[in-house]
């Protein structure tokens, strides 16, 4: 990621914050529209906490941006979790559709191709370094 993309992804998410509570329910409205076998991974979660859960983690992400190295250990933590939980590789494409279609709709006109763009490398980043993380665990099993 470029510093300019890293600053359009922490500056959107500044429109974000104030509609977390709604841009989380909508991500997952979103998430399950694309694929509704994932609603079994959340059977049993309480989807209001999973959502403020869900928007903590953006933003210590969105915030750790600019100093990746110190953030990459909890997202390889918060990876390795998730291979627990039933998430398999062929999730993380989804989800990040998921998250484009979330802030498209949730910021509208500020999200330009610009800001679609960088969003889309910061996930890419991350969503690399988490799938090598959950490889770790599968070929210690």
């Amino acid at each position: 990621m470029t510093p300019d993309q890293i600053k359009l992804v922490q500056d959107s998410f500044r429109g974000v914050v104030p509609i977390k509570t709604a841009a989380a329910a909508l991500f997952y409205d979103r998430l399950f529209a694309i694929d509704g076998s994932l609603k079994e991974l959340f059977h049993a979660t309480d989807m209001s906490k999973q959502g403020a859960k869900l928007m903590a983690a953006l933003g210590f992400v969105v915030h750790g941006l600019s100093r990746a190295e110190t953030i990459l250990p909890t997202v390889q933590d918060l990876a390795r979790r998730h291979v627990g939980y039933g998430v398999e590789e062929h999730h993380y494409p989804i989800v990040g559709q998921a998250l484009i279609e979330t802030l498209d709709i949730g910021l509208g006109e500020a999200f330009t191709p610009e800001v679609r763009e960088a969003w889309q490398a910061a996930y890419g980043l991350l969503a690399g370094v988490m799938i090598a993380a959950a490889r770790e665990v599968q070929l210690a099993a």
